[in-house]
């Protein structure tokens, strides 16, 4: 059989931030947001720190529960929509902090999806012999396209008001905004052997949708390929049709879940736990419905994190792990649906 999991690995950044925070840059409330997503509180990055950062702590963590040195990785998958630079990638920068700074780094930029993707990729290195010990990634810093600026408001350090345009600008993202926080999750793959493994994955990209959710600016059409007037219009923030990604999330990750346990002869009885991109809970929520799963088989922790993007999957499996929950021998369905768009699901025996 392919890659399995041999240790897991979280971080998150500073101290949560409640729902009632965000009120004081933007018009909203707990009772406003958590029946919509699911969500109570999430973190954020300070001033600073990028994602190798985060991801540094998570896969320190990951290679100890796993019980591997750093020198032993011979390959790294990092994945994330938020690096610290343009170029270069992320995963070079963790490889030099975590002291192994020739082992390759491969940057995958399926942003909410990448961890089906990733573990794809991960066995398919396995499989040709290029590498023995894989560390994927996931890592998400969203703080730099928060519709905000007043982050001593935000945090309580100050009592200034916010100006009426800070406010209003906030109140126009806030759909949005308050789905996002910042975070990390490492995995430690090895081969399975006989009994464990990866089975197989279902996986889809459609560029014709890229513009479901999308930052708008920043591209290379453009010369410069940012300037002061894309700030002005805003097109630093994500763009989102919410209504119609999560038609496009319920049908087609159901679709999808189902064609991989056919493709593998297992049925969705056989599957142990359903490890979801934490996005929305309504979402979720709908496609448990739409498979007809029973909810103890479908985890949620977006309540504590929010959307941590790449990290998702991987911060919600090191927490049933270590609270015993997820155990060897298990069978785990992956499945995710993320910007590009992109979209799939991964079985794989613990």
């Amino acid at each position: 059989m392919g890659i399995t999991i041999l240790g897991t690995g979280h971080h998150v950044p500073g101290v949560p931030v409640t729902n009632d925070q965000l009120s004081a840059v933007m018009e909203t409330s707990d009772e406003w947001i958590y029946p919509r997503t699911g969500i109570k509180q999430r973190h954020f990055v300070a001033e600073g720190e990028g994602v190798s950062d985060l991801a540094l702590k998570a896969s320190q963590r990951a290679l100890a529960n796993a019980g591997v040195d750093a020198e032993e990785v011979d390959f790294i998958v990092f994945a994330t929509m938020t690096p610290e630079f343009i170029f270069p990638g992320a995963g070079g920068l963790l490889g030099a902090k975590l002291g192994i700074p020739r082992v390759p780094a491969l940057d995958i930029r399926q942003q909410c999806a990448a961890m089906p993707f990733g573990m794809q990729v991960a066995n398919g290195l396995v499989a040709t012999g290029a590498a023995k010990t894989i560390l994927l990634v996931g890592a998400d810093a969203h703080a730099g396209f928060m519709p905000w600026e007043d982050w001593d408001v935000l945090y309580g350090e100050s009592d200034r008001p916010v100006s009426q345009e800070a406010m209003e600008r906030g109140t126009r993202h806030r759909g949005l905004a308050v789905l996002f926080g910042d975070g990390a999750a490492a995995m430690v793959l090895r081969e399975g052997g006989e009994d464990r493994g990866f089975l197989g994955a279902d996986l889809h990209t459609d560029g014709r949708l890229f513009d479901r959710i999308y930052i708008a600016s920043g591209g290379f059409r453009s010369r410069p390929y940012f300037t002061p007037e894309m700030y002005e219009r805003e097109e630093h923030i994500p763009k989102m049709q919410g209504r119609d990604l999560f038609k496009v999330a319920v049908t087609e990750l159901s679709r999808s879940v189902r064609t991989v346990c056919e493709k593998c002869a297992v049925t969705l009885d056989d599957v142990d736990w359903f490890i979801a991109h934490q996005a929305n809970d309504r979402i979720n929520g709908a496609v448990r419905q739409a498979l007809k799963l029973p909810e103890s088989k479908v985890p949620s922790n977006i309540a504590k994190y929010g959307n941590t993007s790449a990290a998702t999957i991987g911060l919600l499996l090191d927490e049933l792990r270590r609270g015993g929950e997820v155990k060897e021998g298990q069978l785990i369905c992956f499945l995710a649906l993320g910007s590009g768009l992109n979209w799939g699901s991964v079985l794989m025996r613990l």
